[in-house]
């Protein structure tokens, strides 16, 4: 096996109520100007004032910046990076999923290294360490707020940058499932099936390793047993603690095997339709892995397993139960059942495709696709 290195931030809080303990650790590391980054939506119900109240309590001032939209763009970083410097910030806070966590990083890899954002599209372009973020999840999905990807949009190319950097690593993560327990029930469906491909990708990945597969098939069990009820009830406080869990287990997985199609094509869908990255997710997840299957049937009978389903052996059975499984429940939560459906339209498909090549989540695809293979795959979809 080749020499891997398994990156995860130095300290990762979890459970519920523990956002006073994370506000603990951020005193202690001495940082006193905090810029919070979130979204409008997490600013007009109260959220960030409630974490800024929580900073002063502790002596730590902050200013909010809530202009991260949803699927980032490179203007949004820019608003950041501005306000940042204005307010005289030494650290960020990100708050909120994957949208608000990726512009957060954008910001603080932008404050130490200079230049534009694009300069750092791919991996390991940066050489400096990012201003310390620490990451407050509000989502059980994305695990932006633990790995080493920032996902930002690039609306001059109607592209998703993928930036995979050991930099953009956070400080500190925390999961308190007190904070995600206003999520509405679309929101927890799409951010669960999120965190499910996260895990398949990542254990299908050809840089996969005994650790991702313990962390992405622990994910996938977890994920098949409480979701449902999650998305059902957002009040279960058992469900939403083992669905912060879930989403965790799952980005130790993907942040270090990597992804694949699913989420290559996934990024294209954003950039140009700006579409909710976790129903994209679980839209294209069973057909990239229907094609997957030819090379990887044994390790998606090792998903249905995990999902539940009464597998004896691997092979071509295997991967159709897990298909199933996928399918059922994406059905179970309410992601719609085809692209169509999202407005995606036939006669973009070959620039879709053409560009989904060029994202690097699809390095590590177990099961390499030419551009008509990934049309294929779209139109499969729709």
């Amino acid at each position: 096996m080749a020499t891997t290195t398994f990156f995860i931030p130095s300290v990762n809080i979890m459970g519920t109520g523990c956002i006073s303990e994370a506000v603990a650790t951020i005193r202690r590391h001495g940082l006193r100007r905090l810029l919070i980054v979130t979204d409008a939506g997490l600013a007009r119900s109260g959220m960030a004032a409630r974490i800024q109240q929580l900073l002063a309590d502790a002596d730590i001032q902050s200013t909010v910046f809530d202009g991260a939209k949803p699927n980032p763009t490179v203007a949004n970083v820019e608003a950041g990076l501005a306000a940042l410097k204005a307010a005289d910030c030494d650290a960020i806070v990100s708050l909120g999923g994957g949208s608000p966590h990726d512009c957060a990083k954008g910001i603080a890899l932008c404050a130490t290294n200079g230049g534009h954002i694009s300069d750092y599209e791919g991996v390991d372009r940066s050489t400096r360490p990012q201003l310390p973020l620490i990451a407050i999840n509000t989502t059980a999905g994305t695990a932006s707020e633990m790995t080493r990807f920032c996902i930002i949009t690039d609306e001059q190319r109607h592209v998703k940058m993928a930036i995979v950097d050991r930099n953009v690593t956070p400080l500190l993560s925390v999961n308190d499932p007190a904070l995600m327990a206003g999520m509405p029930p679309s929101l927890t469906a799409a951010t669960g099936m999120d965190a499910l491909t996260h895990a398949v990708e990542a254990y299908v990945s050809t840089a996969s390793t005994p650790i991702t597969d313990a962390c992405a098939l622990k994910a996938v069990d977890l994920i098949s047993r409480h979701l449902r009820s999650a998305v059902a009830n957002g009040g279960n406080a058992e469900a939403r603690e083992q669905m912060a869990y879930a989403q965790f287990l799952a980005g130790m997985a993907f942040n270090n095997a990597s992804l694949g199609y699913v989420h290559a094509m996934a990024h294209q869908l954003g950039g140009v339709y700006d579409l909710p990255h976790g129903v994209c997710n679980a839209v294209l997840l069973p057909h990239v892995q229907a094609f997957n299957a030819a090379t990887s049937a044994d390790r998606l009978a090792d998903v249905a397993r995990a999902m539940g389903g009464s597998v004896s052996g691997g092979g071509q059975a295997g991967a159709e139960a897990c298909l199933t499984a996928i399918r059922q429940l994406s059905e179970d939560v309410g992601i719609p059942a085809g692209l169509s459906s999202l407005g995606v339209k036939a006669e973009d498909i070959p620039l879709l495709a053409a560009n989904a090549l060029k994202d690097a989540c699809g390095l590590t695809n177990p099961r390499p696709a030419s551009q008509q293979e990934i049309e294929a795959l779209f139109r499969n979809a729709m």
